[in-house]
């Protein structure tokens, strides 16, 4: 007030009214006299007041009827001028405040007859509101009528009065109210007011209110009153009044001054009886209606709705619910109850958009919600008001979809027909999107072909109505179309966001609450205090439950109805920005129904994201499976009433983004993905990433969705899980445009962190999470059953993600995890279980490498179960898991080897768990692993794992699919062993120490400690399962590995053998050797015999091998000589072991069976043995091998016995190291010194093996086909070389059984022929006079005999005759081969080499050689008493005479030559012993075979070969000679002792050889017969000088001469006269040439036979023996005309001696006989 009430203002104040009052008095001058004087009297009258007064103001105030007088009268003059004048006067006064009571009221009266005259109204409304607003001082009839004065100007006819007089009656209006608030101000102070008991009925007891109050109360009362048509109580005077006005004047104080209604009983009473029935009376035609076929928008009938009053029912209702809803909670629920009803379709469509636009402005009210929810939802007999609101609300969505709006007929034309044209038709082709030129699409809903556009109606969050506030509309508006979808879309989003923000935020609070009181509790030092918190805590906690208790009811109440338009109106939306808006909504939902345990609403707004998420009709199976139990009907019934839950629409007008497999067994066709289906996800996603929390067992729908559009979007698994876009396998079935493109790899980070904020999840809601994904995946696992076809691995990469970055906790889901990975990996499916090993394996490397607390150093316990997957990973047959498994443990080694400690048995039973049969790859991956274990980690490893390292490493041995890594590991078992032998000390000690432990623990159990090769040390026990794995090698089935294991063993045997204790040498010969030996044995002799083609791949394979049975042998070979040497060298140690010499027999058998096996290789390495054991051959490598002392005659072996050698009474002293060996084992007693027959008894085995071998191997089989066998030279002759040095040992006890059995043997290697391709090996060529080896051992040995017998005992010297035997044997073998059972053999020029056929050896140089040494012995052994006794010459004899008879027909033309040597050799010594022992009759049988020999030699049958030289031929003339020579020098002297019939053999002889009568005629086999002249000369010289110069001992022998010499005379005689005639008759023709050779041998004996005649004494000749010589002469005579030349010289020859008969005659004597 201060701008009026300054000095300045009030002396301006005075100037103004004077000034006023002039004009005044000028204009009324001349008309109205009186008021120009009220005027001037007016003037006096104020400045009298500004003189007397200090204050003015309040003097002009007291005496202001009077100044206003002149004024007052002035309007009454109704001039306009003088009016409008006198009005602006008033006014200024008024504005001064200087106007009373009294003059107000005259001041009001005026102006009510101005209004009535219809003066100045515009003037008059403005004068009223000036009166009323400055100042208080009008009250009660002179405000209501002030009040009339302006409502009755509302109802001009002048349209800006109406207009003003409105404005004005609501200014008025509110100054009243504000009036009495001011009053209440001022009185709060003062006094409380007293309380009022409610119910007051009287609608007049006004009494009680002050005076601003009660002009308010009257007020209000009458506006009620003329809304409802009634007479006004106060405001008398008026004249008509509109609803409509009434409404607006009610609703606008309702709104601006709701305290008064809530402070003054009064008011709230009015509110209760009289507003609350005026507007449900009001409203009964909206309610009634029901909107027919008539659509006229002529003014309604009464029970019409009638739009003003409507719409200005509902703005009232809006308020009295917001503002006094604690006052009229039940009218309140009628009237929402009727706002709901005014939403049903058959409602006209204004009064639905007003409705929605009232519903709005609750919705933004989320506290007022709530009380809704708290008086009527928890009631139990109330209507379900909140929810019935929200399903309204769905169910208008609804209708506006299903309902064309009749309000509209474009629209509905349009939204029918999409192919008008138009913006409105562009939807239709969804996929065109942005292609058609500058259409701008605008957002819309769009639903089985109807279109609702999406206006923006108000911002969030505030409900800004358009319907609502059009007061001016009196005729319905027409609705643009989507305006009511679009308030209700509003509607939805505002409840949500209500809702959930108010809820949230009470529920932090709670929270913290919670937790400031829980501390403060524990914290608190006093007893008091604590029962106070938790006094407090209580409250709390009964309050929580009450709020809670509401939230979850308002959740419960609204989800349904919420969840149903949501889902519609997602699947409707066509703009980004709603489709936003929408899953914000479902998110916020699915989020605060998560926080509060609602599991079945949580999950279903879940379900209805994640349905948005994948494409049309796919979602549905998915999802209805997984959660078929909460979502079974597509329709909720919550408290019966049942919502339809609206599946999406096929024909989604969304610009399709990408084009993808749907991820189903069968997929049919492709999927597309719309851009809203990839915004759904990326809610999905951030719901997923924000509240997982919360999601529970909804993870598994999320987990699903997601898993679905990774796989539609062909996002694939990369290292650590994290999905990135691949190329799905299926080929071109996955498009994606550009715009998705870009999305991808942010969806695909989003995805990695959702995993990755597991971290943050507390243990239950991590446990919810994995089961989640474990549950997916056997989902996926099962679809990927039985088909090839790439399988989803989103679950599989999720759970090695959520595994990653919980490796700190990662005990507690380890097991589920591993467990259901260990699943994955054995899944048929390849890129399945691909990924379940590479999760499972990146888990267990993450796992080790990770810093754990403690580490894992320290926590053993998580060690092993860290590693325990990869073990069981082992029990997975697929190789390609397999192969990660290795891979893996290779890593795990390179990168965590040495800090394994007790995970080793895991790690090496991984590698020892890869089988035979499961691929190259694999196994040589396993292999790289035990390398590097190996090479690397034998140190660090714990010693009792050595022991499997040795089993791994075997085992590797042992499989067959790539010999390299074999032979490797067999590289590796050496170097183990080296190993164990540099750090012998280190482990042992570590092995007793845990044999103890292990002991001990055994014991407190009371069971028995059970390992292998027990009672062994442990260390030794390590040893000995190196060498039971080497030996389980030597048998593989490749050579190669058998070869390297053999070598290997034996080889560590003897390097490191030396560890073992003693006693351990009894298991190592009998577990392991002889096991072995029997094994290769058994191996060999079952072995194929089928030729192998080639060595795998193009190797070649050497003849000598392309059989199983060949390979083998090498092995037989390797392992005997290996068990041999070890025999040899570690003597001194196996023989105090107490059963060598069982073992020696067990060695001796296998040194037979081998011996005795039908394979060259394997019988002659078998015999090496044998010479090593009997350490004949020195043993190759062995540096610690005992010095052999000098011996006599043969290497003697070693023995710790007496050296039994030539001397038997002088022991070898040792002089080598055995003895200090033998000490370390025993060091108190001195070497045990075997006895000497414990040696013998050992060489006896020794030799009777050697008989066995021998008698076996040379007897030849029954049969013969291609494949027999026969042993080969080289065995023939190690075995026969074995003899000499194994006869030293027994010599003492060999006897003449035994000498039978050696005979044997040697007759039958010698019989033994040669295989067609040996030959040239062996017989150099056959011409060449050479011994083989095996002949050479055999003569050998036959020598050492005869030595032996030599110096041996008289005792000995019976064994001659049979030496004797055996060598004749050997001597007839030149002419008469041995033959090999029925075996055919071939001589060697007719054999093919290269075929299996069998020829015969050369034996004429053996046999020759036996000969020599027979004369040799012979000449030695002639006159022993058993030779001559056991009629050796005569044996000789007989043996030779079968050359000697053969002759030229022997093999080998020396033969019979040395025969004849030989013959002449041994009659030279022979024949004086003959003579000798004449009388004793031993030589009787000799005599008749000697003169068989020399019959069948001298005139043998055999032809003389054609090519014979006749130097050749003289030369065996000469020898013929010799033999004659021996007869006449040797025989014949001696005739006296010599049988008589031998003699006459003899004579009989010499006749035959001088006369050639050996056949009847000549012939011309015989024609070089006579060529022999020299022998026949020399045989008639013998036979003469026998015959006729000695005195003959019988007639009977010359008789026999003389009978001879006249058979030849008289055949020759025969012969040349038969010469004589051919000769004739032949005339010119030669005679045939073998006639002229008879002739001329004939000639030739003749004159032979005269010269002899001659030489002889005369009287030893009979005469008729000359009387037929002489007779001849004629005969020859005749001859010499023949032509032959050579029969002439012949002739003449014959002729000449003749010469010697020409004598003169004598007288003739007459002889008794002539």
């Amino acid at each position: 007030m201060s701008g009026t009430s300054s000095p300045e203002a009030v002396k301006k104040l005075l100037e103004n009214m004077q000034s006023d009052l002039r004009a005044l008095s000028l204009e009324c001058k001349k008309k109205f006299p009186p008021v120009k004087e009220a005027a001037e009297s007016g003037i006096i009258k104020v400045k009298t007041i500004a003189a007397r007064n200090t204050e003015i103001l309040a003097a002009l105030k007291e005496n202001s009827s009077e100044v206003v007088q002149p004024f007052l009268m002035g309007c009454g003059t109704k001039e306009p001028k003088i009016t409008q004048l006198c009005l602006a006067a008033i006014q200024r006064l008024m504005s001064h405040e200087v106007v009373s009571e009294t003059a107000a009221g005259n001041i009001i009266n005026m102006l009510w007859q101005l209004m009535e005259n219809s003066l100045e109204e515009l003037k008059l409304l403005q004068t009223v509101l000036v009166l009323l607003t400055t100042n208080t001082v009008v009250h009660d009839e002179a405000l209501s009528k002030a009040i009339v004065l302006c409502f009755r100007l509302h109802f001009t006819k002048d349209n800006i009065t109406n207009n003003t007089a409105a404005a004005t009656v609501r200014q008025v209006v509110t100054v009243v109210f504000e009036r009495m608030v001011a009053e209440d101000e001022r009185h709060r102070d003062i006094t409380d007011q007293p309380v009022l008991v409610q119910g007051n009925s009287n609608r007049r007891s006004v009494s009680t209110l002050k005076p601003c109050a009660k002009d308010a109360y009257m007020l209000f009362q009458d506006l009620c009153q003329l809304v409802n048509a009634d007479a006004p109580y106060w405001l008398v005077g008026m004249t008509e009044m509109t609803r409509t006005f009434g409404l607006e004047l009610l609703e606008s104080v309702l709104n601006d001054f709701p305290q008064v209604f809530l402070q003054h009983q009064e008011f709230s009473f009015l509110l209760k009886e009289r507003v609350c029935p005026l507007v449900i009376k009001l409203f009964s035609p909206n309610i009634k209606f029901r909107q027919g076929s008539s659509t006229s928008s002529s003014p309604a009938p009464v029970e019409k709705p009638y739009f003003p009053i409507c719409m200005r029912l509902l703005r009232v209702v809006s308020v009295l619910i917001k503002q006094f809803y604690s006052l009229l909670v039940t009218e309140c629920e009628i009237f929402l109850s009727l706002l709901v009803k005014f939403l049903d379709a058959d409602k006209p469509q204004w009064l639905r958009a007003v409705a929605v636009e009232s519903i709005h402005r609750l919705c933004v009210q989320p506290q007022l919600l709530r009380s809704f929810c708290q008086s009527y939802d928890m009631k139990q007999h109330s209507t379900k008001v909140f929810r019935d609101i929200v399903n309204a609300l769905g169910s208008f969505i609804q209708s506006l979809f299903l309902v064309p709006p009749t309000g509209n007929p474009t629209a509905t034309n349009q939204a029918g027909n999409n192919n008008s044209g138009g913006p409105v038709s562009a939807p239709a082709n969804s996929g065109m999107l942005g292609i058609g030129g500058g259409v701008t699409l605008l957002p819309a809903f769009e639903y089985r072909g109807t279109w609702i556009p999406i206006l923006t109606v108000t911002v969030q969050g505030s409900a800004k109505a358009t319907y609502l506030e059009m007061l001016d509309k009196v005729e319905p508006p027409t609705i643009p179309e989507g305006y009511a979808m679009s308030v209700a879309f509003h509607c939805l989003l505002d409840l949500v966001r209500g809702i959930t923000s108010m809820i949230e935020g009470e529920l932090g609070e709670v929270e913290t609450e919670c937790q400031t009181t829980t501390t403060e509790a524990v914290s608190s030092p006093t007893q008091s205090s604590e029962q106070q918190e938790l006094q407090s805590t209580s409250d709390q906690m009964d309050k929580e439950i009450v709020s809670r208790a509401v939230w979850e009811e308002m959740v419960n109440a609204c989800w349904c109805g919420l969840l149903a338009a949501l889902s519609l109106l997602l699947d409707a939306s066509t703009d980004e920005a709603a489709t936003e808006n929408i899953l914000k909504a479902e998110l916020t939902m699915a989020a605060l129904c998560g926080r509060l345990g609602l599991v079945t609403s949580r999950d279903a707004f879940i379900t209805a994201i994640c349905k948005g998420s994948l494409p049309p009709h796919y979602a549905l199976t998915v999802l209805n499976t997984t959660t078929a139990a909460t979502l079974s009907n597509k329709s909720y019934s919550i408290q019966g009433q049942s919502v339809m839950m609206i599946s999406p629409s096929s024909e989604s007008h969304q610009q399709v983004v990408a084009v993808g497999q749907p991820l189903a067994v069968q997929p049919q066709g492709t999927v597309m993905l719309t851009s809203k289906n990839i915004q759904c996800m990326r809610t999905l996603l951030n719901l997923a990433h924000c509240h997982g929390a919360v999601l529970g067992t909804s993870w598994q729908l999320v987990l699903a969705t997601l898993q679905h559009l990774v796989w539609i979007l062909g996002l694939k698994p990369s290292s650590g899980g994290a999905l990135k876009p691949g190329r799905a396998v299926e080929g071109p079935s996955t498009v994606l445009t550009t715009a998705v493109m870009t999305d991808l790899p942010v969806i695909s980070n989003i995805l990695s962190r959702l995993f990755e904020s597991s971290q943050y999840l507390d243990d239950v809601s991590l446990h919810h999470l994995i089961n989640a994904l474990c549950s997916l995946s056997l989902e996926a696992m099962d679809m990927a059953y039985g088909n090839n076809k790439e399988p989803s691995l989103f679950a599989v990469a999720k759970l090695l993600e959520t595994g990653l970055v919980n490796m700190h906790r990662i005990e507690i889901l380890w097991r589920p995890l591993t467990g259901h990975l260990l699943e994955v990996c054995q899944h048929p499916n390849s890129r399945m279980r691909e990924w379940g090993a590479e999760a499972l394996t990146s888990l267990i490397k993450a796992g080790l490498t990770f810093n754990h607390d403690p580490p894992l150093s320290q926590n053993q316990r998580l060690q092993l179960l860290l590693l325990n997957p990869l073990k069981e990973m082992s029990n997975i047959n697929h190789p390609d898991i397999r192969l990660k498994q290795l891979e893996c443990v290779l890593q795990i080694l390179q990168s965590q080897g040495d800090s394994l400690g007790p995970g080793w048995p895991l790690v090496l039973g991984v590698m020892g768990a890869i089988r035979n049969d499961q691929g190259e790859s694999l196994i040589r991956t396993a292999f790289q692993c035990l390398q590097l274990v190996v090479t690397d980690f034998l140190p660090t490893m714990p010693c009792t794992c050595l022991q499997i390292v040795v089993d791994v490493a075997g085992s590797f041995g042992l499989h067959n699919q790539e010999l390299n890594i074999s032979l490797t590991s067999i590289g590796l078992l050496w170097n183990i062993s080296d190993y164990f032998f540099q750090r012998g000390e280190t482990i042992e000690k570590e092995l007793n120490k845990e044999e103890a432990a292990q002991q001990k623990q055994a014991e407190e159990k009371g069971v028995v400690l059970n390992r292998p090769f027990h009672p062994a040390p442990p260390f030794d026990c390590l040893w000995l399962c190196l060498y039971a794995k080497l030996g389980e090698l030597c048998v593989d089935p490749r050579p190669a590995v058998r070869k390297s294991a053999g070598q290997t063993l034996f080889s560590t045997i003897g390097a490191h053998g030396t560890l073992l204790q003693h006693s351990t040498w009894h298991t190592v010969i009998w577990k392991v050797l002889f096991h072995l030996l029997d094994r290769v044995r058994e191996s060999s002799t079952t072995a194929d015999k089928e030729k192998i083609e080639s060595g795998g791949g193009n190797i070649l394979i050497h003849h000598s091998r392309d059989t199983a049975e060949k390979q083998w042998a090498e092995t037989w070979v390797l392992t005997l000589a290996g068990v041999a040497r070890i025999f040899n060298t570690r003597r001194y140690l196996l023989q105090p072991l107490g059963d060598f010499s069982r073992a020696w027999d067990v060695l001796l058998d296998h040194i037979q069976s081998a011996a005795l096996s039908k394979n060259n290789e394997v019988s002659l390495a078998a015999l090496k043995s044998f010479q090593e054991i009997l350490q004949i051959v020195s043993p190759a490598r062995d540096s610690d091998k005992p010095e052999t002392p000098p011996a006599v005659n043969a290497p003697v072996p070693v023995l710790l016995g007496p050296i039994s050698g030539p001397s038997l009474n002088r022991p070898f002293v040792r002089t080598d190291s055995i003895g200090e060996r033998l000490g370390r084992y025993s060091s108190s007693e001195p070497p045990v010194v075997t006895d000497e027959l414990e040696d013998l008894n050992l060489w006896w085995a020794a030799w009777n093996t050697w008989y066995r071998i021998g008698s076996e191997s040379t007897k030849p089989p029954t049969t013969f086909d291609k494949l027999t066998f026969i042993p080969s030279q080289p065995f023939l002759t190690a075995l026969i070389q074995i003899f000499p040095a194994l006869y030293q040992h027994i010599k003492t006890g060999f006897n003449m059984d035994d000498l039978q059995k050696l005979g044997v043997i040697l007759h039958s290697a010698v019989s033994v022929p040669i295989s067609s391709d040996a030959s040239p090996f062996i017989l150099p060529s056959y011409t060449e006079a050479v011994l083989t080896s095996l002949q050479e051992a055999v003569l050998t040995a036959l020598d050492v005999l005869q030595k032996a017998i030599c110096v041996g005992p008289e005792s000995m010297q019976i064994m001659y005759p049979a030496i004797f035997d055996q060598l004749l044997a050997f001597v007839e073998f030149s002419c008469k081969p041995p033959q090999y059972g029925q075996l055919e053999t071939k001589h060697i020029a007719n054999a093919k080499y290269n075929q299996a056929e069998w020829v015969a050896l050369n034996y004429v140089p053996f046999a020759e050689r036996s000969l020599d040494v027979v004369v040799d012995l012979y000449q030695k052994t002639a006159c022993h008493k058993a030779v001559v006794n056991e009629k050796v010459l005569q044996n000789i004899i007989k043996t030779l005479r079968v050359p000697l008879s053969l002759k030229y027909s022997c093999p080998s033309e020396s033969t019979w030559k040395l025969a004849v040597s030989s013959l002449l050799k041994v009659l030279s010594i022979g024949l004086p012993v003959a003579r000798q022992h004449a009388s004793s009759g031993k030589f009787d049988s000799m005599w008749p075979e000697l003169a068989n020999t020399f019959e069948d030699f001298l005139f043998t049958k055999s032809i003389p070969p054609d090519n014979l030289s006749i130097q050749e031929f003289q030369r065996n003339e000469s020898i013929d000679v010799e033999v004659v020579q021996l007869i006449s020098t040797e025989i014949l002297p001696y005739a006296n002792f010599i049988p008589k019939e031998f003699v006459g053999q003899i004579m009989t002889m010499l006749n035959k050889g001088s006369i050639h009568s050996q056949s009847s005629s000549f012939t011309e086999a015989e024609i070089d017969i006579r060529l022999r002249e020299e022998f026949s000369k020399m045989c008639f010289e013998t036979l003469l000088q026998f015959s006729f110069s000695n005195k003959v001992t019988t007639p009977q022998e010359g008789y026999i001469s003389r009978m001879a010499l006249s058979v030849l005379l008289k055949r020759s005689q025969d012969v040349l006269h038969r010469y004589i005639e051919d000769e004739r008759l032949s005339g010119k023709c030669p005679l045939p040439r073998q006639q002229v050779t008879e002739i001329i041998f004939v000639l030739k004996a003749v004159s032979t036979l005269i010269d002899s005649l001659k030489k002889t004494k005369p009287e030893n000749v009979d005469g008729n023996t000359w009387a037929q010589v002489i007779a001849l002469y004629p005969t020859l005579v005749e001859c010499i005309t023949c032509s032959s030349s050579e029969v002439c010289s012949a002739l003449k020859e014959a002729l000449v001696p003749f010469k010697d008969f020409m004598q003169p005659p004598t007288s003739k004597v007459q002889n008794g006989e002539s």
